[in-house]
């Protein structure tokens, strides 16, 4: 048993960490502030592979594997986790979807150009009424000679507002439950669809979340991925996927909130000494390092299990249900450790503290990966 990076691994970690720092960090509180998008920067890390990251290059991907992918997303998030957001459902929501269930056809249309950064993807399964009970969702997929017709409203889509294509989750009939459920890509600029409201957001507040609204919008039956009534089952596989992106999102916003603590115990001076002297601020220190690296181990396995084609959902959940509230826990104590100086938006870890929260909650909250896990344990 190997816990030592490859060299190639190790490249990867320092040009993203060199990229964030350089290209992310000066204007990152900025684009907090302003709930601004990164398109420059976005368009950077298309033009250095990381929009497909584990995808093959006879795709547009960089090729790379799947702990490579987990350093980006890690590295991404530690300076600014709404890019993170952004990358990891490029990579992970819509080009890995559309690898493992798309044709050829599909493939060659849409993979390619977005693997390589040329458009940016979107994934959209949640409504208004249908959250952790994705199978409750209402949006209409109807038959239509050689095109399907859609008619609802999405929400909470990651990217909407941006995004030049989506795999929309929507259904044959709600009655039918996740038997009626079909995933198709839609294009953004198909007629009838609507980019409705724009969501005002605690963290990752650079990564723009919107509804999406169809109105008898016509996409083409060759754009669908399957077959009818399989895009639940095509749904949970991509999310199994997305909770490994997760898992190092939320590392990476831990180590960048400890980063940040340990700093300002070295340099914060009280009672004549630096805070990091006193043991109350050591034993935090010591927790916050001690769990990131848990979670790192966690997440590091369930890649290492994905890449090998073997079963990881289980340990995808258990890296994610360790890994947010984790994150969580380190960002708290990191504001806790700045004092009042950690209460100011001039310092980084009030919006680690932020950014950490949605870890919880997005591709499956907390309390579903409990679920996941029990389901499996009991199959053992």
């Amino acid at each position: 048993m190997d816990f030592e990076l490859s060299e190639e691994h190790r490249l990867v970690r320092q040009t993203v960490r060199e990229f964030a720092e350089k290209e992310l960090a000066p204007g990152v509180q900025e684009r907090d502030e302003k709930q601004e998008f990164p398109y420059e920067q976005i368009k950077k890390l298309g033009e250095l592979g990381f929009m497909g990251v584990a995808i093959p290059e006879k795709y547009g991907g960089a090729g790379l594997d799947s702990i490579a992918y987990a350093i980006v997303i890690e590295e991404l998030s530690r300076v600014e986790a709404a890019v993170g957001t952004i990358v990891s459902v490029n990579n992970t929501l819509f080009c890995e979807g559309l690898y493992k269930f798309g044709t050829e056809e599909q493939k060659q249309k849409y993979l390619v150009p977005l693997a390589s950064g040329k458009g940016l993807g979107a994934y959209s399964l949640s409504e208004a009424g249908s959250g952790s009970d994705a199978a409750a969702l209402k949006t209409l997929i109807t038959p239509d000679g050689d095109h399907y017709v859609l008619n609802g409203t999405k929400m909470w889509v990651s990217s909407g507002g941006n995004a030049t294509h989506y795999i929309i989750f929507v259904t044959l009939n709600p009655e039918l439950r996740h038997k009626g459920i079909c995933a198709i890509i839609v294009e953004r600029e198909t007629e009838g669809l609507k980019i409705g409201k724009k969501e005002n957001k605690l963290g990752i507040r650079s990564s723009d979340t919107v509804e999406l609204i169809f109105d008898n919008v016509r996409v083409p039956k060759a754009n669908l991925l399957g077959g009818e009534g399989e895009g639940f089952k095509i749904a949970m596989n991509i999310l199994d996927d997305g909770r490994v992106s997760i898992s190092a999102q939320s590392i990476g916003i831990a180590q960048g909130a400890f980063e940040a603590a340990l700093k300002y115990a070295k340099e914060r001076v009280q009672f004549g000494k630096p805070i990091i002297e006193y043991q109350a601020i050591q034993n935090k220190l010591a927790d916050m390092a001690t769990e990131i690296d848990a979670g790192r181990l966690l997440t590091y396995r369930a890649a290492y299990l994905r890449e090998q084609k073997k079963s990881y959902s289980k340990e995808a959940s258990m890296a994610k249900l360790f890994c947010a509230p984790m994150a969580n826990r380190v960002a708290n104590q990191a504001v806790q450790i700045h004092g009042g100086y950690g209460y100011l938006k001039d310092f980084s870890v009030e919006r680690f503290m932020r950014d950490a929260k949605i870890t919880e909650i997005y591709e499956g909250t907390t309390e579903i990966q409990r679920i996941v896990i029990a389901k499996h344990l009991k199959n053992e």
